[in-house]
């Protein structure tokens, strides 16, 4: 099967390719569209695209579609982002980097990380 950081390879960002690999392990039909932006941490080195791929993922499952209703997305998004900054320190793409995370590292960890809070 294939890994989340593979679609990476392929071109996908970081975003993109947990959403792909998401969809294909949990035949799910997110659009992989929501994750483009997402790449080289929004593209100025903020947050690390794959984090943002998986609140994506969070948001399309578990998230609400009115003000009246609880919202169960944000801590999902919560223990997403505690756990990898428990992990590495910094959720930010630049520091990531600065610290030796390649995308690869991150992109299998976040998507790790996302199956096991769902």
């Amino acid at each position: 099967m294939t890994k989340a950081s593979e679609y990476h390879k392929q071109g996908f960002t970081c975003g993109e390719a947990i959403i792909k690999k998401y969809n294909e392990e949990h035949n799910t039909n997110i659009p992989v569209s929501i994750g483009s932006s997402m790449g080289a941490g929004y593209t100025i080195g903020s947050l690390c695209g794959a984090i943002g791929g998986a609140t994506a993922v969070i948001g399309f499952l578990k998230g609400r579609e009115s003000n009246a209703e609880a919202n169960e997305a944000r801590g999902y998004a919560k223990d997403l982002m505690i756990n990898i900054k428990e992990k590495y320190g910094t959720e930010l793409c630049r520091d990531l980097k600065k610290n030796g995370v390649s995308c690869a590292e991150i992109v299998d960890y976040t998507y790790e990380t996302l199956n096991k809070i769902l």
